[in-house]
């Protein structure tokens, strides 16, 4: 497949999924159990049928290996949508989430010994001081609400600090799936459609135990305003018509990433990845008018510079560029 069309799925896909995740979580915030649940099901249909062929193709690693990964996994998602529901931003949340270079770094130097060059610490600096400079403007936002009465403001503060907690743990322990992953694949060969299917497939039962509130927001979402599909003519309420969508524009990203990953060497999926973020970014600050100052714009540019220093892209843009030409030529 021709790289373009893998850059158009990771921007419209990832892009349209944030969308309809602010949509959803906008009505309701708390929602986040019931679409990471939808997200894991649909993508574990999809392998089961796909990629093991219903069950009768046995994995490449050894399953025991994929519970580990799957239980960080599974932590890191739930603990991700659940953050959204501790007053935290989706402007934010992107932000800090893109701080998982910093968390990489760190755990590979303590727990991997690796060592790195000058201008990866430069990068990581660059990075921290972004995310630390929008996290400092949005705790004076919050704690400055001037909507509510001091008692009030201090509670909602302490939950939004709470929601930091909830989103750094995420990170670290994100950044230790990704070096468990690293040493399994060293070990037995990349299989990334395997992993995507169990890392989705195996915590579903895992859900059990937010059932209730799963059950809680599907009944909310079934009482939502009724709303009919364009072209289909279907009408369905308008919260599992978001939900629908963000778990279609989900998969889309997924595949649109993987393909990316065959297609192209890992710094230039980091680029595209960066870049959608940053539209990504920019779209929930225009379309929803969610706040954001100059600090904020500060900090996002350093969070992105310092991305883009550390994967040294602009040394791997060239033979993207002229690999994509080339290709272009042929067809």
């Amino acid at each position: 497949m021709h790289p373009a069309v893998a850059v158009g799925l990771v921007f419209g896909g990832c892009c349209s999924n944030v969308v309809f995740l602010e949509l959803l979580a906008r009505q309701f915030p708390g929602c986040g159990n019931i679409v990471t649940f939808s997200q894991f099901l649909f993508i574990a249909v999809e392998g089961f049928i796909f990629e093991t062929n219903f069950g009768r193709k046995k994995p490449a690693i050894p399953i025991r290996y994929y519970f580990t990964m799957v239980a960080m996994f599974f932590t890191v998602s739930v603990v991700n949508n659940y953050a959204l529901n501790l007053n935290i931003a989706m402007p934010l949340h992107m932000i800090f989430r893109s701080g998982s270079l910093i968390a990489s770094m760190a755990l590979g130097i303590i727990i991997l010994k690796k060592r790195y060059s000058v201008s990866k610490y430069t990068s990581i600096a660059l990075v921290s001081v972004g995310i630390f400079i929008c996290t400092f403007m949005s705790a004076k936002q919050v704690a400055s609400d001037s909507s509510l009465n001091e008692e009030d403001g201090l509670q909602v503060f302490l939950w939004w600090l709470l929601g930091i907690a909830v989103l750094t743990f995420a990170l670290l322990m994100s950044a230790r799936m990704g070096i468990f992953q690293e040493t399994l694949y060293k070990r037995f060969g990349k299989h990334s459609k395997e992993a995507l299917f169990y890392n989705h497939a195996l915590p579903l039962p895992g859900f059990l135990l937010l059932a209730p509130n799963i059950y809680h927001h599907a009944v909310l979402f079934s009482q939502s305003e009724p709303f009919q599909v364009p072209v289909i003519g279907l009408t369905l309420p308008i919260m599992w018509f978001y939900l629908l969508m963000n778990v279609i524009t989900q998969y889309v990203c997924i595949r649109g990433v993987f393909i990316l990953t065959t297609e192209c060497t890992s710094l230039t999926v980091t680029l595209v990845v960066t870049l959608r973020k940053f539209v990504s970014l920019i779209f929930s600050i225009l379309y929803f008018h969610n706040p954001f100052t100059a600090w904020h714009w500060l900090g996002t540019a350093f969070v992105f510079m310092g991305t883009l220093m550390y994967t040294e892209v602009w040394n791997s843009l060239g033979p993207f560029l002229a690999r994509w030409r080339r290709r272009s030529k042929e067809e």
